[in-house]
């Protein structure tokens, strides 16, 4: 069915605060943020997964959280998830690896091998390759089917009117979808896009919804995300 166009409403410049505390203080402010978006929105505490965006940290960075508990973790590239995560899983072997990033087909076995969610979902060809490495690897992580909210040429993801097919696609393939996952256009205000994929996602039947970062994973929890993607508020700016 057709949807509406967002109003095109611009983004407030974000709020930049310098945050010298440890890294585990940052992550319980990042969770009571989370906790009180979700009261106000009436929704239970714990319906919203925080995943830290470790991509381009080391894992000396990464360690402190893990011991202060976070155990989902989000990556761009699965060159890098492969160098780093190995040997941090010997030791907190409990943790969940998102990726977040856009996936070559060619990659997309080593990316079942080692990844729990995979968040960027966007075209056949893609789906095809994941359904043939499942197999292959005996394991099947969670899916997220990126759209396009915003209809941006240079950003991954479905179009909105192909969302149907690729589902389809991906059902058939027997692909655990469990969620939609959107980027919004990033200087325009988040929430009517953000409201816009969860009105997606119920029409399709579907209860995830990654969305929502630094920036904004509050507008989002109140909007209905599941998996909010927070990098810098927890890791600082990246180099």
């Amino acid at each position: 069915m057709p949807f509406d166009e967002p109003s095109r409403t611009p983004r407030p410049a974000p709020r930049v605060v310098v945050d010298d505390r440890p890294v585990a203080d940052r992550l319980a402010t990042i969770r009571a943020r989370i906790d009180k978006a979700a009261a106000i929105a009436r929704r239970a505490v714990d319906a919203v997964t925080l995943i830290a965006v470790s991509k381009t940290h080391p894992a000396e960075a990464i360690e402190p959280l893990l011991l202060a508990g976070q155990r989902d973790f989000g990556e761009n590239r699965v060159a890098e998830a492969q160098a780093k995560w190995p040997a941090l899983r010997e030791r907190f072997p409990d943790t969940r690896l998102h990726l977040i990033g856009q996936l070559q087909s060619n990659k997309a076995r080593e990316a079942v091998a080692i990844a729990d969610a995979i968040h960027a979902v966007d075209r056949s060809s893609l789906v095809a390759a994941l359904a043939r490495a499942m197999t292959q690897e005996n394991r099947r992580p969670d899916c997220f089917i990126q759209v396009n909210i915003g209809d941006e040429p240079q950003k991954g993801g479905c179009a909105i009117a192909d969302l149907p097919a690729l589902l389809d696609e991906a059902r058939v393939a027997d692909l655990s979808v469990a969620g939609l996952m959107c980027l919004p256009p990033a200087d325009l205000e988040p929430a009517p896009y953000f409201a816009l994929l969860a009105k997606i996602a119920r029409d399709h039947g579907i209860a995830g919804l990654s969305m929502g970062m630094s920036d904004d994973f509050e507008t989002a929890v109140t909007l209905g995300a599941t998996h909010v993607r927070v990098g810098s508020a927890l890791f600082g700016a990246r180099a």
